[in-house]
């Protein structure tokens, strides 16, 4: 039987589900879009600091709301404020770097109540952000390549059922396995993306010293062929 690797929601979830990995280890990310001082996207993706940039955040969803992206830091996508995002992002990509949309974040309204409306939040997402198509599209025809689960509240339920749509979805068109997500449900595990903090005050707990990181923690997982 195929392994499978558990990750248990309970207070905080942050887990990455993308089209296509490359095949570099130990890249990092950068969660853009909430601070004005951060310079723009294609600024961020210019200093060939990141393999990954993900967009945060989508706040609202589940529960009948239609998903809303919150860009608060430097545009609004709904009032024509799209075209210079799309070109950005499309710069980004063809630099090789992975954009990537994050839901959830720390503040917002969002909570799934039964498993359609995960499928339809899914649905909403594929179509408008992903490889799907649809008429409303909030940052034009740009195709982002994953989506980020960054969950700190709302209820501990149905993240499975969003999730699942997304893997089959993938599964279908990708040439290289795509990776695990395992929210009190399970999935066949592959790759696992792992989003750690850069300091300690940016999280009430968790951080995780750059030394300890390196000396301790690496080590013990660089072994597994999950890891990569």
């Amino acid at each position: 039987m195929a392994p499978k690797l558990g990750i248990s929601l309970a207070f905080f979830l942050s887990i990455t589900l993308a089209l296509q990995f490359g095949a570099e280890a130990d890249g990092i990310a950068i969660y853009w879009g909430q601070n004005k001082n951060e310079g723009t996207l294609e600024e961020t993706c210019a200093t060939g600091n990141y393999e990954y940039v993900i967009l945060a955040f989508i706040p609202t969803f589940g529960n009948g709301q239609t998903p809303m992206i919150n860009l608060a830091g430097h545009c609004d996508p709904y009032m024509n404020g799209r075209t210079g995002l799309s070109s950005d992002i499309k710069s980004c990509q063809a630099k090789g770097l992975k954009v990537i949309l994050s839901i959830g974040g720390g503040a917002g309204s969002y909570y799934l109540t039964f498993k359609e409306d995960a499928r339809e939040v899914a649905t909403y997402l594929w179509n408008n952000f992903l490889g799907g198509t649809s008429s409303l599209r909030p940052l034009g025809d740009v195709v982002l390549d994953g989506i980020d689960f960054d969950i700190e509240g709302g209820t501990p339920i149905h993240w499975d059922d969003l999730a699942r749509p997304f893997q089959q979805r993938l599964g279908a068109i990708l040439q290289q396995p795509t990776m695990l997500i395992l929210v009190g449900g399970s999935f066949l595990a592959t790759k696992i993306f792992l989003g750690l903090p850069a300091a300690s005050a940016t999280v009430g707990s968790g951080f995780i010293p750059v030394g300890d990181l390196t000396s301790k923690v690496l080590p013990s997982i660089k072994g597994s062929s999950k890891y990569g």
